[in-house]
């Protein structure tokens, strides 16, 4: 095959992943021109892999050599030198076209290390250290993919509150998900702040102490939401829907959790399929939305 070949195959195996395993975000992606949304299947595809590389079956050890592997095979390819694995030619063409800082692919590497045996944080300055790495690092990356305005760095540290609002929704939602998989995300402090045992993570219905914490954490993400919202003028048009369908999507989930009364334990909170199509829709005029107009907190709600 000529590179171009070889490129253009490489994007398509990251598409096949997206299309697959994307759900929520391949959705989104598809409100995207041709090109950021290649990109947005590559960096997708990557992140896939790595999670697929942490999460499996094996021994931990063998998981730490596995990501290790994975992380000396992103530099390989980074220098230039032939991809080991089929999607990384479409992530270095996207790294290379964005400018995605290659620091923050290996960041998002040592949030998926992160979960390779599983730890207890002591506070919720340890969890948003965590949710930098699994999530807005991520989020970081993907404005490069979409273009923006720095604005002095306000673009980068909304971009974060962003991502600590997706992950902590994601948080709520498993709670129970990730203590059967000996995963306790809620910090120690605030599980003895409120007298949650851990084992309450475990119940068939949430216990009333458990339920004051996941409405203090609830009430965080909210916070984090609305301060993203700035985030979105700062965005360039062509991104802007997919920013708002992904941040609209999660907020409807923590609202669907919220409407539950915080019972994340007799079933997982899910958002159905016709509220996931009318938050896209909604999203399509942000695209004519000025970059200097103000924020505005219905932008995410």
């Amino acid at each position: 095959m000529t590179m171009d070949e070889t490129l253009d195959a490489s994007y398509r195996f990251c598409g096949e992943i997206a299309r697959r395993e994307a759900r929520n975000f391949y959705h989104a992606f598809r409100l995207l021109p041709p090109e950021p949304q290649r990109a947005m299947c590559a960096l997708y595809a990557f992140m896939r892999h790595a999670d697929d590389l942490a999460d499996g079956d094996e021994p931990a050890a063998e998981k730490e050599t596995a990501l290790v592997a994975w992380r000396r095979d992103l530099d390989d390819a980074l220098e230039g030198r032939p991809p080991a694995w089929p999607g990384l030619a479409a992530l270095v063409d996207t790294v290379q076209r964005t400018s995605i800082p290659p620091s923050l692919l290996h960041e998002v590497i040592d949030g998926v290390e992160m979960d390779v045996v599983p730890r207890r944080f002591a506070n919720f300055d340890e969890l948003a250290d965590y949710c930098h790495h699994v999530a807005s690092a991520v989020g970081l990356c993907c404005i490069h993919i979409w273009g923006f305005d720095s604005d002095d760095g306000r673009a980068e540290r909304l971009a974060e509150r962003c991502g600590l609002a997706l992950q902590l929704t994601n948080i709520l939602r498993d709670v129970k998900e990730d203590a059967s998989r000996g995963r306790i995300y809620l910090p120690e402090d605030d599980l003895r702040r409120f007298d949650v045992d851990p084992r309450d993570l475990l119940a068939d219905r949430p216990s009333e102490p458990l339920r004051r914490l996941l409405t203090e954490y609830a009430g965080r993400a909210y916070a984090y939401y609305e301060e993203a919202a700035g985030l979105v003028p700062l965005v360039d048009p062509v991104g802007r829907p997919v920013l708002l369908t992904i941040v609209g999507i999660y907020q409807a989930l923590l609202d669907e959790i919220v409407r539950r009364d915080y019972d994340v334990l007799s079933a997982r909170a899910s958002v159905p399929g016709w509220r996931k199509l009318a938050i896209a829709l909604r999203s399509l005029p942000a695209r004519y939305v000025g970059r200097n107009a103000p924020a505005k907190s219905d932008l995410v709600s």
